[in-house]
């Protein structure tokens, strides 16, 4: 088995000057670095007192999972002669929260809409969303199912 190591650095920039004196009295702001990498600007969703302008980590996770997939999926659709054109997912996640104010992810649903060459290809286009599902590292990784709402065509 191969073992793939990942490092980030992730400083949080939302000091106003009153630390975390309370609840509101800092910004939910930071910054996430991979060296050799652009950084990421992120916050909180703003019904958690977030930057609506800045990426939260629910965002992060839900592109982790599409662009796992987009990245599987081409590779498939390569080795398997499937001319892909167009891809463009439109992928949803619906968190719960606790009373307690813990939550998590209960599903993601991925609604790639592609597009293949030729029409002889759109069966197989179809069958390949699976196998990427069961690639994909990231949904792997998850302890929720990713679902899939594929619409595929022609030119």
């Amino acid at each position: 088995m191969k073992h793939h190591q990942y490092k980030s650095k992730i400083v949080w920039t939302g000091n106003t000057g009153e630390s975390t004196k309370n609840y509101r009295s800092y910004q939910r702001n930071y910054t996430i670095s991979v060296d050799g990498k652009a950084d990421i600007l992120g916050s909180s969703d703003p019904t958690f007192l977030g930057n609506p302008g800045l990426h939260n980590p629910e965002d992060l996770l839900l592109a982790s999972v599409s662009s796992c997939h987009l990245l599987w999926y081409l590779h498939l659709c390569s080795v398997n002669k499937i001319l892909v054109l167009e891809y463009e997912d439109f992928a949803e996640g619906t968190m719960m929260e606790n009373e307690n104010g813990s939550g998590k992810f209960s599903e993601i649903i991925l609604k790639p809409k592609i597009v293949v060459a030729e029409k002889e290809m759109i069966e197989k286009a179809f069958e390949l969303h699976q196998k990427a599902n069961e690639y994909c590292f990231i949904a792997n990784s998850l302890n929720f199912e990713v679902k899939h709402q594929s619409e595929i065509t022609t030119k």
